[in-house]
């Protein structure tokens, strides 16, 4: 049963209904049919091979399927609506470097706006902006071949936010970045979520990032293996095993605990697991402490 989080009164961002998609003999997509509420942070796992990017690839018309439709806010996914659907749709590749147009930074973060036909004031604005955000402004001047693969990663999706897609696309797009950063962008893609109703759909084998999010579908051999909450669905071994996932460190802390005979329930949240230990430990000190008296 498909998982709609807080979807009450929200129209379908995202529709997919009956997609089948084949490459030579081989079937990608087999009779696949979801539907993405607006404002709904979706994560895709599976192995590879499941499917994951040939579905992003779709929903930005980067590929076509042979059967099914797709419906991008009410709109048809069709040569008549194209132009206008893409516009709504960011989508940020695993390798930045297939982003890049410009000899700088500033300038590939102006391309897109430039052909959105925006004013110069504007652009600028939003240069500035989303380069602020994502901690660019040293590197605006800079060509991006001389970039660290983080910053790279970081200038792309600098360019694609300052578009002000309604629809956000993450194909292993933390894949780059380091552990520190990779958690402010988690923060900053909370927060894009929760203030602009930005519709997220993030392709990853990270367990943080898939933890995040409002709903996690797991595909496996072209089809859904498993829709629903991420602190669900990210605690059921055989589906970790089908999607070669390891299981989060705090949910494992958990169950190595419980062998031990320290049951403290399961969590995917570090930090909810130390919090518990502490309660746990300060418990049993006061207990020895009374004991002693």
């Amino acid at each position: 049963m498909p998982y709609f989080p807080n979807s009450d009164n929200k129209t379908a961002a995202i529709q997919l209904n009956n997609i089948s998609l084949t490459r030579g003999k081989q079937a990608v997509l087999k009779q696949l049919t979801l539907e993405i509420p607006a404002g709904q942070w979706v994560a895709l796992a599976g192995c590879n091979g499941s499917g994951k990017s040939s579905l992003a690839r779709l929903i930005n018309g980067l590929l076509q399927a042979e059967q099914g439709e797709i419906v991008i806010h009410g709109k048809r996914l069709h040569s008549e609506h194209f132009f206008d659907i893409r516009s709504q749709i960011g989508y940020l590749f695993a390798s930045p470097d297939d982003q890049f147009f410009g000899l700088t930074v500033r300038d590939d973060i102006a391309f897109g706006l430039e052909n959105l036909a925006l004013a110069r004031e504007l652009i600028e604005q939003r240069i500035e902006h989303y380069a602020q955000l994502l901690g660019l402004i040293p590197l605006l001047d800079r060509h991006p071949a001389t970039l660290s693969g983080g910053q790279k990663q970081r200038a792309a999706l600098a360019a694609v936010l300052a578009m002000e897609p309604s629809i956000l696309i993450l194909d292993e797009a933390t894949s780059m970045l380091d552990s520190s950063f990779r958690d402010d962008f988690l923060t900053l893609l909370t927060q894009l979520n929760r203030e602009q109703q930005l519709t997220i759909i993030t392709i990853s084998h990270d367990i943080k990032e898939l933890a995040a999010a409002d709903r996690l579908i797991m595909l496996h051999d072209g089809t859904v293996l498993a829709d629903g909450k991420p602190d669900v669905l990210l605690k059921r071994q055989h589906l970790l095993n089908t999607c070669r996932l390891e299981a989060p460190y705090a949910l494992q802390l958990c169950r190595e605990l419980k062998l031990h005979g320290i049951d403290i329930g399961e969590s995917l949240d570090e930090q909810e697991v130390l919090s518990k230990l502490w309660a746990l430990l300060s418990s049993k000190s006061l207990t020895a402490t009374r004991s002693s008296r």
